[in-house]
């Protein structure tokens, strides 16, 4: 039986940009309990349904629902609060001299920088925080000497400081070395898996970046959703090949995917 209200309601989404529609006719429901992964191309439509998903874009026709309350009809500033985002946006408006657990007491406001009073229910969140996302070693560290992974790692905890119950990912493995990778990875898989884990969407380029904890996977194209559901269906190599423009072979094994792209053929119209 389905919850009473899905973590993530999207309907016939349209955006446009002057003449050229970016977003047309999306709709996507995430339900309590699944795990999405997001892919396309560049120029897919990600960037613009992420904006859209966060407020930063106003679309030109449908409705967005996060959590039962819809975006134009309540306090964007509260529902934003609720959908955590870890983005390279977010990563390099920090201040260097931040240490890490200043950085997590930020994201109960969703304010970059916050230079107001920290109280010590915040503090001691902020600790708890670290230690889930397996950096409580850094509380005090500055933030410009964390490493990539690690900066990753302080910004989740800074978006579940707000309690998010949808929690999106952009790309957030660029940056990172093949083996700060499949840490990072690695450490999804066990973020995704706990009790306390709010519903994660991770935005990639990359098959091999979807954890076995992903349930499901949206795949975008020219704006529009080219599939949308269980991995097992759509996560296949036709789908990918049409995504990307390219044809491709795709691989399966422990719940890992590797993607191919075949060098003796051209493109896909």
């Amino acid at each position: 039986m389905r919850a009473k209200h899905p973590v993530l309601a999207v309907e016939r989404l349209r955006a446009r940009r002057g003449d050229l529609e970016i977003l047309h006719d999306v709709s996507w429901r995430v339900e309590r309990g699944e795990h999405w992964a997001m892919l396309g191309a560049n120029g897919s439509g990600k960037t613009s349904l992420l904006n859209a998903l966060t407020g930063y874009l106003t679309p030109t026709d449908g409705e967005i629902v996060p959590l039962g309350r819809c975006f134009g009809r309540a306090d964007w500033r509260e529902l934003r609060k609720r959908v955590g985002l870890v983005s390279s946006a977010v990563r390099q408006m920090m201040a260097d001299d931040e240490p890490a657990l200043e950085s997590v007491v930020s994201g109960k406001h969703a304010i970059i920088d916050f230079r107001g009073l920290v109280t010590r229910n915040d503090r001691a969140r902020a600790i708890r925080l670290l230690r889930q996302v397996e950096c409580g070693q850094l509380a005090a560290r500055p933030w410009g000497i964390l490493s990539q992974g690690e900066r990753q790692r302080v910004l989740i905890g800074r978006a579940l400081m707000a309690r998010p119950r949808l929690l999106i990912l952009d790309e957030p493995c660029a940056g990172l070395d093949p083996a700060a990778r499949e840490h990072f990875l690695q450490f999804l898989q066990r973020l995704g898996r706990s009790k306390t884990s709010p519903t994660l969407v991770l935005v990639t380029h990359h098959v091999e970046e979807i954890m076995p904890v992903f349930s499901h996977a949206l795949v975008l194209r020219h704006g529009r959703i080219l599939a949308a559901g269980e991995k097992a269906d759509a996560l296949t190599a036709r789908v990918l090949s049409l995504a990307f423009n390219a044809h491709m072979t795709l691989r399966q094994r422990r719940g890992r995917y590797a993607l191919r792209v075949s060098p003796k053929r051209g493109g896909l119209v």
